[in-house]
C-alpha cells in the first residue's frame, strides 16, 4: 500500500513528479477542469440549458465523482508532503489548506447545481464551479513564482499602492473645487468625484463622468498624466521580482542537478 500511495502521490503532486513536465493524471484533470468551466459557461445560456439540461445533468455528476476521487486521493496521500508528522495532523493542515477548500467548494457547488432548485443558490454555486480554474494553479509553478515575488516585495508594492491612493484623493478633491458647483450631481462631493478618479487612474476612461471647465480639464489632463506613471509602478516592481524569482529556481534546480 505505501508504494500504492507514493506512485499516486507522485501523479497527483507537480513537485514529486520526477520527470519532466505534468504527469498524465495531472494532464487528465487539467483537461477535464478546463472542460468543466467551459460546461459551466455554457450552462449559463437558457437555451441551451433547457435543451441540454440532462446531458449537463449527467457531465457534471460525472466532473462531481472525478473530482471527489482527486480530493480523496490528495487527502489519502497528504502525509507524504510532510515528512516528520503524524497523518492525522498532516490530512488536518491539507484539509484546512487553501487549495483544498477551493476543491471542496467546487464539489458541493456540483452537488448544488444538479439538486438545486433556488434560482439564487444555483448561480451561487455556478461561480464556485468557475473557481475550479484556480485548481490549475497548483498544477503550475509560475504561481508559485508569482507568490514569491509578490512576497519579496511586498513594501514596494504596499508604497505604491498608498501613493497611488494619495493621488486618487488629491485628485477627486482636486475635481470636487473646480466643478462641485458646476457639476454637483458628478463632481458635488469628494466621494461622488472619487468615481471619475478611479476610471481616470485605471486609464479606463468610461465618460461617463468629466469635467467641464477649463481648469478641470487641465487637473483631469495632470492626473492622467501622473496616472499612467503610477499605475506603471507595480507592473514594474512586479516584472523584476518575478524574474529575480525564476532565475533562483533555475539556480537551485542547476546545484540540485
Amino acid at each position: 500500500m505505501t508504494a500504492v500511495r507514493t506512485r499516486i502521490y507522485q501523479q497527483l503532486e507537480p513537485r514529486a513528479w520526477p520527470g519532466a513536465g505534468l504527469s498524465p493524471v495531472n494532464r487528465a484533470l487539467a483537461g477535464l477542469i478546463l472542460a468543466a468551466t467551459v460546461l459551466a459557461i455554457v450552462e449559463t445560456e437558457p437555451l441551451l440549458e433547457r435543451r441540454f439540461s440532462a446531458w449537463f445533468t449527467a457531465a457534471e455528476l460525472l466532473f462531481a465523482a472525478v473530482f471527489s476521487l482527486e480530493y480523496a486521493l490528495r487527502l489519502w496521500t497528504a502525509p507524504l508532503a510532510r515528512d516528520g508528522e503524524a497523518p492525522w495532523k498532516a490530512r488536518l493542515k491539507f484539509v484546512v489548506s487553501p487549495a483544498a477548500i477551493l476543491d471542496l467548494m467546487a464539489i458541493v457547488a456540483s452537488l448544488i447545481v444538479v439538486g438545486g432548485s433556488s434560482a439564487m443558490l444555483l448561480r451561487m454555486a455556478r461561480l464556485g464551479r468557475i473557481l475550479r480554474l484556480a485548481k490549475l494553479g497548483r498544477m503550475s509553478r509560475a504561481l508559485e513564482h508569482l507568490s514569491e515575488a509578490v512576497s519579496s516585495r511586498r513594501e514596494e508594492l504596499l508604497l505604491s499602492l498608498m501613493a497611488g491612493f494619495f493621488l486618487m484623493v488629491v485628485a477627486a478633491t482636486a475635481l470636487y473645487l473646480a466643478e462641485g458647483a458646476i457639476q454637483p450631481d458628478k463632481f458635488g462631493s469628494i466621494l461622488r468625484a472619487l468615481w471619475w478618479s478611479v476610471a481616470t487612474m485605471t486609464t479606463i476612461g468610461y465618460g461617463d463622468v468629466y469635467p467641464v471647465t477649463p481648469l478641470g480639464k487641465v487637473l483631469a489632463a495632470i492626473t492622467a498624466i501622473f496616472s499612467i506613471g503610477f499605475i506603471a509602478l507595480p507592473t514594474g516592481i512586479l516584472a523584476s521580482a518575478f524574474s529575480d524569482a525564476v532565475q533562483r529556481h533555475k539556480s537551485r534546480t542547476d546545484e540540485d542537478d
